[in-house]
């Protein structure tokens, strides 16, 4: 899983897919990956005027941003079908380590990557998924650096994971690392509101405490009784600048724990790209 050796790439074409992939670029020639450009031809509806799909898509994905990766290893793949399925059985049969793609793009093919796809490609990959809402933001590709990681843990099974792989990133990057954690709400009896949050920062900070220890990391905490927790996180990565956000997810059972609920209005408000791992 890290660092990512084989990196897919589902693309539609749009200027947003075509920004995001000066991410995907930067992923696959720092860790030496492949990288694999993936169209999915969809199924004509009856709405749609007739046309041979197959040769404009075949058309476009061989030309598509061939200068741009000629430095990289690129495999270009053509499919056909419901698009979230495809990517998702193609990223687990050839055993992918990340998947990279835009959270919405536009265009003629721009159904590729819609929410609803994106949201299937998340609850149902079994590699970690990154995902950006700013795409029209990627800087030039010479500028893209990756100086503060925040990893947001909600201290459900998948915490151990993510912050595992926050931490290999930060280091192969040289990044400063930040850990967040919200805790949930209070009761609103003031006799016991003060109690029950200093109990819950305290247990926080002592779960996160014994993660760090485990890892043999040492990275700032921050630990916020804020309740609504995407809000929360997302203003910290954008007061912290954070460069990427790092969250946890179950591989069989959608997303962990409080951030279950919370996992895509987290990547939606993100300031930053994300990585859901």
């Amino acid at each position: 899983m890290f660092p990512p050796e084989k990196i897919l790439f589902p693309v539609d074409f749009s200027e947003r897919c075509t920004a995001a992939a000066r991410m995907a670029e930067t992923f696959a020639g720092h860790f030496q990956a492949e990288l694999t450009l993936l169209h999915v031809v969809e199924p004509l509806t009856c709405n749609d005027v007739p046309a041979d799909l197959n040769a404009l898509g075949e058309r476009q994905l061989s030309g598509y941003l061939v200068e741009e990766l000629k430095q990289l290893d690129v495999k270009r793949v053509l499919l056909h079908g419901d698009p979230s399925s495809q990517i998702l059985e193609y990223a687990q049969s050839r055993n992918f380590d990340l998947i990279m793609l835009p959270t919405h793009g536009y265009g003629k093919f721009r159904r590729l990557i819609l929410g609803s796809v994106t949201g299937n490609v998340l609850h149902e990959a079994l590699c970690p998924v990154w995902t950006g809402v700013h795409m029209e933001q990627v800087p030039r590709l010479e500028d893209i650096a990756f100086r503060k990681i925040l990893c947001a843990l909600d201290l459900g099974p998948q915490s151990c994971p993510a912050l595992s792989w926050a931490k290999k990133f930060a280091s192969e990057f040289g990044a400063d690392l930040q850990i967040v954690h919200v805790i949930p709400e209070t009761t609103k009896d003031t006799a016991f509101a003060d109690y029950a949050e200093e109990k819950l920062l305290a247990q926080a900070e002592e779960r996160i405490r014994d993660a760090q220890q485990s890892m043999g990391l040492d990275a700032t905490v921050t630990v916020l009784a804020a309740g609504d927790a995407p809000r929360a996180i997302c203003t910290l990565a954008n007061q912290e600048k954070a460069d990427l956000l790092v969250i946890g997810r179950s591989v069989h059972g959608g997303f962990a724990g409080r951030l279950r609920a919370n996992a895509y209005v987290i990547i939606r408000q993100s300031p930053c790209p994300v990585v859901s791992v």
